[in-house]
Protein backbone atom coordinates (compact mmCIF):
# COMPACT_ATOMS: atom_id res chain seq x y z
CA UNK A 1 0.00 0.00 0.00
CA UNK A 2 1.45 3.52 -0.62
CA UNK A 3 0.64 4.64 2.70
CA UNK A 4 3.18 1.91 3.86
CA UNK A 5 5.94 2.40 1.71
CA UNK A 6 5.79 6.02 1.04
CA UNK A 7 8.37 7.64 3.80
CA UNK A 8 6.49 10.05 5.77
CA UNK A 9 8.36 12.75 6.23
CA UNK A 10 7.75 14.60 9.45
CA UNK A 11 6.76 18.65 8.83
CA UNK A 12 9.83 20.74 8.57
CA UNK A 13 11.07 23.32 10.60
CA UNK A 14 9.17 26.06 8.93
CA UNK A 15 9.01 29.59 10.63
CA UNK A 16 6.03 28.36 12.35
CA UNK A 17 7.60 25.10 14.18
CA UNK A 18 10.69 27.12 15.09
CA UNK A 19 7.95 29.87 16.44
CA UNK A 20 6.10 27.50 18.24
CA UNK A 21 9.34 25.49 19.91
CA UNK A 22 10.21 28.58 21.13
CA UNK A 23 7.35 29.76 22.87
CA UNK A 24 6.54 32.96 20.54
CA UNK A 25 2.86 33.38 19.19
CA UNK A 26 2.56 33.08 14.87
CA UNK A 27 1.99 36.27 13.70
CA UNK A 28 -1.47 35.61 12.12
CA UNK A 29 -3.65 32.50 12.39
CA UNK A 30 -4.46 31.22 8.18
CA UNK A 31 -7.59 33.51 6.87
CA UNK A 32 -10.58 32.16 8.74
CA UNK A 33 -14.27 33.26 8.33
CA UNK A 34 -14.69 36.48 10.14
CA UNK A 35 -16.06 35.62 13.76
CA UNK A 36 -18.90 38.82 13.38
CA UNK A 37 -19.71 37.72 9.98
CA UNK A 38 -19.05 34.66 8.58
CA UNK A 39 -20.19 35.49 5.21
CA UNK A 40 -16.63 36.97 5.05
CA UNK A 41 -13.34 36.31 6.07
CA UNK A 42 -10.74 37.51 8.81
CA UNK A 43 -7.12 37.59 7.08
CA UNK A 44 -4.35 39.13 9.10
CA UNK A 45 -6.51 40.68 11.66
CA UNK A 46 -8.47 42.84 8.71
CA UNK A 47 -12.16 41.93 7.61
CA UNK A 48 -11.27 40.28 3.64
CA UNK A 49 -12.98 39.96 0.74
CA UNK A 50 -11.78 38.19 -1.97
CA UNK A 51 -11.48 39.66 -5.53
CA UNK A 52 -8.87 38.69 -8.55
CA UNK A 53 -9.07 37.98 -11.92
CA UNK A 54 -6.30 35.71 -12.03
CA UNK A 55 -4.72 32.59 -14.44
CA UNK A 56 -5.89 29.51 -15.77
CA UNK A 57 -4.48 27.80 -12.20
CA UNK A 58 -1.15 26.33 -13.81
CA UNK A 59 1.06 28.37 -11.92
CA UNK A 60 2.93 25.56 -10.22
CA UNK A 61 2.47 22.60 -12.58
CA UNK A 62 3.68 24.49 -15.39
CA UNK A 63 7.40 24.86 -15.18
CA UNK A 64 7.58 27.45 -17.76
CA UNK A 65 5.28 29.88 -16.34
CA UNK A 66 7.40 32.50 -14.34
CA UNK A 67 5.06 33.17 -11.50
CA UNK A 68 6.43 36.59 -9.48
CA UNK A 69 5.52 39.12 -12.32
CA UNK A 70 1.58 37.79 -12.49
CA UNK A 71 1.57 37.89 -8.30
CA UNK A 72 3.55 41.38 -9.14
CA UNK A 73 0.22 42.24 -11.48
CA UNK A 74 -2.28 41.23 -9.05
CA UNK A 75 -0.71 42.84 -6.41
CA UNK A 76 -0.48 46.12 -8.48
CA UNK A 77 -3.81 46.38 -9.32
CA UNK A 78 -5.01 45.36 -5.54
CA UNK A 79 -6.47 42.00 -6.11
CA UNK A 80 -5.94 39.69 -3.36
CA UNK A 81 -6.42 35.68 -4.62
CA UNK A 82 -5.40 33.12 -6.91
CA UNK A 83 -6.42 29.85 -7.53
CA UNK A 84 -4.01 27.22 -8.37
CA UNK A 85 -3.90 23.16 -9.10
CA UNK A 86 -2.08 21.00 -7.47
CA UNK A 87 -1.02 19.14 -10.30
CA UNK A 88 -3.15 16.01 -10.14
CA UNK A 89 -4.63 16.90 -13.07
CA UNK A 90 -3.53 19.21 -16.05
CA UNK A 91 -4.93 19.69 -20.06
CA UNK A 92 -3.64 19.14 -23.60
CA UNK A 93 -2.64 21.86 -25.65
CA UNK A 94 -5.81 23.45 -27.21
CA UNK A 95 -8.41 22.22 -24.87
CA UNK A 96 -11.44 23.85 -24.41
CA UNK A 97 -10.16 26.45 -27.56
CA UNK A 98 -7.75 27.94 -25.03
CA UNK A 99 -4.74 28.71 -27.28
CA UNK A 100 -2.19 29.57 -24.69
CA UNK A 101 -3.68 27.54 -21.34
CA UNK A 102 -0.70 27.42 -18.23
CA UNK A 103 -3.15 24.92 -17.17
CA UNK A 104 -1.30 22.18 -20.42
CA UNK A 105 2.43 22.74 -20.11
CA UNK A 106 4.63 22.00 -22.80
CA UNK A 107 6.14 18.69 -23.72
CA UNK A 108 8.66 17.83 -20.52
CA UNK A 109 7.40 20.77 -18.83
CA UNK A 110 5.09 19.41 -16.15
CA UNK A 111 5.59 19.00 -12.65
CA UNK A 112 3.65 17.18 -9.91
CA UNK A 113 4.08 16.28 -6.51
CA UNK A 114 4.92 12.20 -7.40
CA UNK A 115 8.79 11.73 -8.70
CA UNK A 116 9.26 10.99 -12.14
CA UNK A 117 10.26 7.04 -12.61
CA UNK A 118 13.47 5.80 -14.52
CA UNK A 119 10.97 4.43 -17.19
CA UNK A 120 10.02 6.35 -19.85
CA UNK A 121 6.80 6.99 -21.24
CA UNK A 122 4.61 9.65 -19.92
CA UNK A 123 1.73 10.99 -22.36
CA UNK A 124 2.97 14.31 -22.97
CA UNK A 125 6.79 13.52 -23.00
CA UNK A 126 9.53 12.41 -20.13
CA UNK A 127 9.36 9.55 -17.89
CA UNK A 128 6.62 8.19 -16.42
CA UNK A 129 5.68 8.90 -12.46
CA UNK A 130 6.33 6.95 -9.57
CA UNK A 131 3.07 7.39 -7.14
CA UNK A 132 5.24 5.74 -4.28
CA UNK A 133 7.89 8.86 -4.47
CA UNK A 134 7.57 12.57 -3.64
CA UNK A 135 9.27 15.05 -6.06
CA UNK A 136 10.73 17.35 -3.70
CA UNK A 137 11.16 20.56 -6.18
CA UNK A 138 7.77 20.35 -6.25
CA UNK A 139 7.32 21.20 -3.27
CA UNK A 140 9.67 23.60 -2.81
CA UNK A 141 7.84 25.23 -6.04
CA UNK A 142 4.70 25.18 -4.44
CA UNK A 143 5.58 26.79 -0.67
CA UNK A 144 7.47 29.33 -2.99
CA UNK A 145 4.31 30.24 -5.08
CA UNK A 146 2.38 30.28 -1.81
CA UNK A 147 5.09 32.51 0.36
CA UNK A 148 5.51 35.09 -2.43
CA UNK A 149 1.81 35.24 -2.70
CA UNK A 150 1.70 36.23 0.66
CA UNK A 151 4.44 38.95 0.50
CA UNK A 152 1.86 40.66 -1.63
CA UNK A 153 -1.05 40.10 0.66
CA UNK A 154 -2.66 37.27 -1.67
CA UNK A 155 -4.70 34.36 -0.47
CA UNK A 156 -4.06 30.87 -2.53
CA UNK A 157 -6.92 28.65 -3.15
CA UNK A 158 -5.05 25.44 -3.45
CA UNK A 159 -7.35 23.11 -5.72
CA UNK A 160 -6.44 19.75 -4.93
CA UNK A 161 -8.43 18.06 -7.53
CA UNK A 162 -10.25 18.37 -10.90
CA UNK A 163 -12.18 15.70 -12.73
CA UNK A 164 -11.76 14.13 -16.21
CA UNK A 165 -14.00 15.71 -18.44
CA UNK A 166 -13.41 13.65 -20.80
CA UNK A 167 -11.57 10.13 -21.31
CA UNK A 168 -8.52 11.90 -23.19
CA UNK A 169 -7.71 14.24 -20.32
CA UNK A 170 -7.75 10.98 -18.01
CA UNK A 171 -4.46 9.89 -20.67
CA UNK A 172 -2.65 12.94 -19.11
CA UNK A 173 -3.05 12.11 -15.21
CA UNK A 174 -0.02 10.70 -13.44
CA UNK A 175 -2.96 8.34 -11.67
CA UNK A 176 -3.61 6.82 -15.29
CA UNK A 177 -2.11 3.64 -14.96
CA UNK A 178 -0.73 4.20 -18.38
CA UNK A 179 1.35 7.01 -16.94
CA UNK A 180 2.68 5.25 -13.74
CA UNK A 181 5.22 2.03 -12.79
CA UNK A 182 2.91 1.16 -9.80
CA UNK A 183 0.11 -0.20 -11.49
CA UNK A 184 -2.11 1.70 -9.93
CA UNK A 185 -5.40 3.39 -11.74
CA UNK A 186 -6.95 1.02 -13.51
CA UNK A 187 -10.00 2.36 -13.83
CA UNK A 188 -12.00 4.43 -15.96
CA UNK A 189 -11.96 8.51 -16.14
CA UNK A 190 -15.48 8.84 -14.66
CA UNK A 191 -14.21 6.35 -11.91
CA UNK A 192 -11.07 7.89 -10.87
CA UNK A 193 -12.78 9.90 -7.64
CA UNK A 194 -15.18 6.95 -6.98
CA UNK A 195 -13.14 4.57 -4.16
CA UNK A 196 -13.59 1.76 -6.34
CA UNK A 197 -9.42 1.40 -6.62
CA UNK A 198 -8.21 1.14 -3.13
CA UNK A 199 -4.61 1.31 -3.83
CA UNK A 200 -5.64 4.88 -6.39
CA UNK A 201 -7.83 5.71 -3.43
CA UNK A 202 -4.71 4.91 -0.86
CA UNK A 203 -2.49 7.16 -3.51
CA UNK A 204 -5.13 10.14 -3.64
CA UNK A 205 -5.71 10.21 0.70
CA UNK A 206 -1.75 10.12 0.69
CA UNK A 207 -1.17 13.22 -1.38
CA UNK A 208 -3.95 15.15 0.75
CA UNK A 209 -1.93 14.41 4.01
CA UNK A 210 1.63 15.05 2.45
CA UNK A 211 0.17 18.40 1.45
CA UNK A 212 -1.62 19.35 4.07
CA UNK A 213 1.57 18.71 6.15
CA UNK A 214 3.94 20.71 3.71
CA UNK A 215 1.52 23.82 3.79
CA UNK A 216 0.86 23.87 7.24
CA UNK A 217 2.21 26.98 8.04
CA UNK A 218 1.02 29.22 5.48
CA UNK A 219 -1.52 31.71 6.56
CA UNK A 220 -3.02 32.82 2.93
CA UNK A 221 -3.90 29.57 2.24
CA UNK A 222 -7.44 27.43 1.53
CA UNK A 223 -8.34 24.33 0.47
CA UNK A 224 -10.54 23.46 -2.12
CA UNK A 225 -11.53 19.70 -2.35
CA UNK A 226 -12.28 19.37 -6.07
CA UNK A 227 -12.94 21.74 -9.20
CA UNK A 228 -16.35 21.19 -10.62
CA UNK A 229 -16.94 18.07 -8.66
CA UNK A 230 -20.62 17.72 -10.52
CA UNK A 231 -18.24 16.31 -13.60
CA UNK A 232 -16.68 13.01 -14.24
CA UNK A 233 -18.54 10.77 -12.19
CA UNK A 234 -17.32 11.99 -8.53
CA UNK A 235 -19.28 11.24 -5.65
CA UNK A 236 -20.64 12.98 -2.46
CA UNK A 237 -19.02 10.47 -0.35
CA UNK A 238 -15.54 10.90 -1.99
CA UNK A 239 -15.85 14.78 -1.47
CA UNK A 240 -16.90 14.05 1.90
CA UNK A 241 -14.20 11.76 2.64
CA UNK A 242 -11.75 14.51 1.48
CA UNK A 243 -12.75 16.92 3.40
CA UNK A 244 -12.97 14.19 6.73
CA UNK A 245 -9.25 13.54 5.93
CA UNK A 246 -7.97 17.10 5.88
CA UNK A 247 -9.56 18.25 8.94
CA UNK A 248 -8.50 14.73 10.68
CA UNK A 249 -4.84 15.51 9.53
CA UNK A 250 -4.38 18.98 10.59
CA UNK A 251 -6.42 18.20 13.81
CA UNK A 252 -2.33 16.78 14.80
CA UNK A 253 -0.89 20.18 13.12
CA UNK A 254 -0.70 23.72 14.89
CA UNK A 255 -2.50 25.70 11.99
CA UNK A 256 -5.88 24.80 10.88
CA UNK A 257 -7.52 25.86 7.10
CA UNK A 258 -10.38 26.42 5.88
CA UNK A 259 -11.88 24.10 3.24
CA UNK A 260 -14.26 25.07 0.10
CA UNK A 261 -16.47 22.84 -1.77
CA UNK A 262 -17.64 24.07 -5.30
CA UNK A 263 -21.49 23.19 -5.42
CA UNK A 264 -22.22 23.99 -9.01
CA UNK A 265 -22.63 26.11 -11.97
CA UNK A 266 -25.28 28.62 -11.69
CA UNK A 267 -27.03 28.37 -8.62
CA UNK A 268 -28.53 25.33 -6.21
CA UNK A 269 -30.05 25.42 -2.77
CA UNK A 270 -27.18 23.54 -0.68
CA UNK A 271 -28.73 20.75 1.58
CA UNK A 272 -26.78 18.93 4.27
CA UNK A 273 -23.57 20.67 4.20
CA UNK A 274 -20.48 19.19 5.13
CA UNK A 275 -19.90 20.59 8.47
CA UNK A 276 -15.90 20.60 7.83
CA UNK A 277 -16.71 23.42 4.71
CA UNK A 278 -16.58 26.99 5.30
CA UNK A 279 -17.09 28.47 1.63
CA UNK A 280 -19.42 26.97 -0.85
CA UNK A 281 -18.23 28.02 -4.08
CA UNK A 282 -20.13 28.34 -7.57
CA UNK A 283 -19.23 28.66 -10.86
CA UNK A 284 -20.74 31.13 -13.89
CA UNK A 285 -22.63 32.21 -10.90
CA UNK A 286 -24.63 35.25 -12.68
CA UNK A 287 -27.49 36.03 -11.84
CA UNK A 288 -26.40 35.50 -8.20
CA UNK A 289 -28.83 33.61 -6.90
CA UNK A 290 -26.77 31.10 -5.10
CA UNK A 291 -25.78 33.76 -2.40
CA UNK A 292 -29.84 34.02 -1.70
CA UNK A 293 -30.05 30.17 -2.13
CA UNK A 294 -28.05 29.82 0.56
CA UNK A 295 -26.96 33.09 2.82
CA UNK A 296 -28.70 31.25 5.98
CA UNK A 297 -25.71 28.89 6.59
CA UNK A 298 -23.81 31.48 7.53
CA UNK A 299 -20.79 30.80 5.54
CA UNK A 300 -18.49 32.76 3.04
CA UNK A 301 -20.57 32.05 -0.16
CA UNK A 302 -17.98 32.40 -3.35
CA UNK A 303 -18.26 33.19 -7.22
CA UNK A 304 -15.38 31.04 -7.64
CA UNK A 305 -14.74 31.08 -11.66
CA UNK A 306 -16.03 32.75 -14.68
CA UNK A 307 -14.66 33.29 -18.02
CA UNK A 308 -16.27 31.30 -20.96
CA UNK A 309 -18.35 34.44 -21.77
CA UNK A 310 -16.36 36.15 -24.62
CA UNK A 311 -14.18 38.97 -23.82
CA UNK A 312 -15.73 41.56 -23.11
CA UNK A 313 -14.93 43.23 -19.62
CA UNK A 314 -18.57 44.38 -19.54
CA UNK A 315 -19.40 40.89 -19.02
CA UNK A 316 -16.97 40.29 -16.17
CA UNK A 317 -17.11 43.68 -14.08
CA UNK A 318 -20.36 42.98 -13.98
CA UNK A 319 -20.97 39.93 -12.70
CA UNK A 320 -18.57 40.58 -9.85
CA UNK A 321 -20.49 43.87 -8.87
CA UNK A 322 -23.36 42.04 -8.87
CA UNK A 323 -22.38 38.80 -6.94
CA UNK A 324 -20.42 40.99 -3.88
CA UNK A 325 -23.30 43.70 -4.06
CA UNK A 326 -25.49 40.45 -3.47
CA UNK A 327 -23.29 38.99 -0.20
CA UNK A 328 -21.03 37.17 -1.77
CA UNK A 329 -17.85 36.93 -0.30
CA UNK A 330 -15.42 36.00 -3.24
CA UNK A 331 -15.20 36.57 -6.56
CA UNK A 332 -12.28 34.97 -9.44
CA UNK A 333 -12.45 35.45 -13.39
CA UNK A 334 -10.59 33.50 -15.03
CA UNK A 335 -8.14 35.94 -16.99
CA UNK A 336 -6.44 34.39 -20.30
CA UNK A 337 -4.13 37.28 -20.41
CA UNK A 338 -1.77 35.72 -18.04
CA UNK A 339 -0.20 33.47 -20.34
CA UNK A 340 3.74 31.75 -20.49
CA UNK A 341 6.17 34.61 -21.88
CA UNK A 342 3.07 37.01 -20.91
CA UNK A 343 2.99 36.25 -16.98
CA UNK A 344 2.39 40.11 -16.47
CA UNK A 345 -1.04 40.02 -18.02
CA UNK A 346 -0.97 41.41 -21.66
CA UNK A 347 -1.54 38.53 -23.67
CA UNK A 348 -3.71 39.15 -26.73
CA UNK A 349 -6.57 36.03 -26.22
CA UNK A 350 -7.78 33.22 -28.49
CA UNK A 351 -10.07 31.93 -25.59
CA UNK A 352 -13.31 31.19 -24.86
CA UNK A 353 -13.06 34.30 -22.60
CA UNK A 354 -11.36 37.57 -21.85
CA UNK A 355 -9.02 39.32 -19.16
CA UNK A 356 -7.18 42.47 -19.17
CA UNK A 357 -5.30 45.15 -17.19
CA UNK A 358 -8.23 47.16 -17.69
CA UNK A 359 -10.49 44.26 -15.81
CA UNK A 360 -8.33 44.38 -13.58
CA UNK A 361 -8.15 47.63 -12.69
CA UNK A 362 -12.24 47.94 -12.51
CA UNK A 363 -12.34 44.64 -10.42
CA UNK A 364 -9.95 46.91 -7.95
CA UNK A 365 -12.47 49.41 -8.25
CA UNK A 366 -15.01 47.16 -6.96
CA UNK A 367 -12.75 46.08 -3.94
CA UNK A 368 -11.89 49.77 -2.86
CA UNK A 369 -15.44 50.13 -2.86
CA UNK A 370 -16.45 47.59 -0.53
CA UNK A 371 -13.37 47.59 2.13
CA UNK A 372 -14.66 51.07 1.89
CA UNK A 373 -17.64 50.44 4.03
CA UNK A 374 -17.70 48.60 7.28
CA UNK A 375 -18.93 45.46 5.19
CA UNK A 376 -19.04 43.11 8.28
CA UNK A 377 -22.43 44.85 9.56
CA UNK A 378 -23.97 44.70 6.30
CA UNK A 379 -26.04 42.29 4.86
CA UNK A 380 -27.89 42.07 1.43
CA UNK A 381 -31.48 43.88 1.52
CA UNK A 382 -32.72 44.43 -2.22
CA UNK A 383 -36.14 45.22 -0.19
CA UNK A 384 -35.31 48.77 0.58
CA UNK A 385 -35.45 49.68 -3.03
CA UNK A 386 -39.25 50.17 -3.34
CA UNK A 387 -39.04 51.52 -7.15
CA UNK A 388 -36.44 52.48 -10.02
CA UNK A 389 -37.43 54.83 -12.79
CA UNK A 390 -35.47 53.99 -15.63
CA UNK A 391 -35.49 53.83 -19.55
CA UNK A 392 -35.55 49.97 -20.39
CA UNK A 393 -34.80 47.07 -17.34
CA UNK A 394 -32.54 47.93 -15.17
CA UNK A 395 -31.14 45.17 -12.78
CA UNK A 396 -30.64 46.39 -8.87
CA UNK A 397 -28.45 44.62 -5.77
CA UNK A 398 -28.38 46.32 -2.44
CA UNK A 399 -25.65 45.61 0.86
CA UNK A 400 -27.12 47.42 3.59
CA UNK A 401 -26.38 48.67 7.05
CA UNK A 402 -29.82 49.51 8.44
CA UNK A 403 -29.61 53.39 8.97
CA UNK A 404 -25.59 53.83 8.42
CA UNK A 405 -24.73 52.74 5.08
CA UNK A 406 -25.75 51.16 2.13
CA UNK A 407 -24.21 49.87 -1.01
CA UNK A 408 -26.27 49.81 -4.16
CA UNK A 409 -25.17 48.44 -7.90
CA UNK A 410 -27.63 49.10 -11.09
CA UNK A 411 -26.78 47.00 -14.07
CA UNK A 412 -28.66 47.93 -17.01
CA UNK A 413 -29.75 51.72 -18.26
CA UNK A 414 -28.51 54.84 -18.61
CA UNK A 415 -30.00 56.67 -15.23
CA UNK A 416 -31.82 55.54 -12.70
CA UNK A 417 -33.94 57.61 -10.67
CA UNK A 418 -34.35 55.82 -7.23
CA UNK A 419 -36.66 55.25 -4.46
CA UNK A 420 -35.70 53.69 -1.31
CA UNK A 421 -36.89 52.85 2.04
CA UNK A 422 -34.47 54.02 5.04
CA UNK A 423 -34.91 56.15 8.13
CA UNK A 424 -34.58 59.58 8.36
CA UNK A 425 -31.65 61.17 8.82
CA UNK A 426 -28.64 63.14 7.09
CA UNK A 427 -26.79 61.38 4.03
CA UNK A 428 -24.03 61.66 1.31
CA UNK A 429 -25.03 60.34 -1.62
CA UNK A 430 -22.08 59.74 -3.89
CA UNK A 431 -22.75 57.83 -7.79
CA UNK A 432 -19.44 55.71 -8.15
CA UNK A 433 -18.24 55.13 -11.94
CA UNK A 434 -17.55 51.45 -12.13
CA UNK A 435 -14.91 52.30 -15.09
CA UNK A 436 -12.87 54.82 -13.81
CA UNK A 437 -13.59 54.07 -9.97
CA UNK A 438 -14.14 58.37 -9.53
CA UNK A 439 -17.32 59.92 -8.09
CA UNK A 440 -19.60 61.36 -11.20
CA UNK A 441 -22.05 62.72 -8.61
CA UNK A 442 -22.37 63.61 -4.97
CA UNK A 443 -25.11 65.40 -2.45
CA UNK A 444 -25.56 65.55 0.56
CA UNK A 445 -29.51 65.22 1.03
CA UNK A 446 -31.86 65.37 4.28
CA UNK A 447 -33.97 62.96 4.62
CA UNK A 448 -37.12 63.59 6.55
CA UNK A 449 -38.39 59.80 6.52
CA UNK A 450 -40.91 58.29 4.32
CA UNK A 451 -39.46 57.85 0.40
CA UNK A 452 -36.17 58.83 -0.17
CA UNK A 453 -35.85 59.30 -3.61
CA UNK A 454 -31.89 59.94 -5.63
CA UNK A 455 -31.27 60.02 -9.23
CA UNK A 456 -28.01 59.08 -10.79
CA UNK A 457 -26.03 61.05 -13.27
CA UNK A 458 -26.23 59.32 -17.33
CA UNK A 459 -23.96 56.05 -17.23
CA UNK A 460 -22.89 53.66 -19.66
CA UNK A 461 -23.73 49.71 -18.80
CA UNK A 462 -23.60 50.03 -15.13
CA UNK A 463 -23.50 52.55 -11.86
CA UNK A 464 -22.64 52.01 -8.13
CA UNK A 465 -24.46 54.05 -4.98
CA UNK A 466 -22.57 54.58 -1.92
CA UNK A 467 -25.16 56.09 0.23
CA UNK A 468 -24.15 57.08 3.69
CA UNK A 469 -25.61 58.89 7.35
CA UNK A 470 -23.31 61.65 7.59
CA UNK A 471 -23.08 61.28 11.25
CA UNK A 472 -22.95 57.22 11.42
Amino acid sequence: MIGEIVMRKPIHLSLLCICLAIGVAYAHPPIQLHPENPHYFLFRDEPTVLITSGEHYGAVLNLDFDYIPYLNELRDKGLNLTRTFSGVYCEKSGEFNIEKNTLAPAPFRFLCPWARSEEPGYRNGGNKFDLYRWDESYFSRLQDFVAEAGKREIVVELVLFCPFYNPSLWTFSPMNAQNNVNGVGIVSSTEAYAMKEPALQNAQDTLVRKLVEEMNEFDNLFYEICNEPYFGGITPAWQRHIASLIAETESALPAKHLIAQNIANGSKVIENPDPHVSIFNFHYAYPPDAVAQNYALNRVIGYDETGFSGNSDVKYRGDAWAFIIAGGGLFDNLDYSFTVEYENGIASQNAPGGGSPALRSQLSILKNFITGFDFIRMAPDPSIIKKIEANGSVNAWALVEKGCAYALYFQQGNQVELYLDIPAGVYRAEWVNTITGMVDRSQKIDHNGGEFRVESPPYTNDIALRLKKTDA
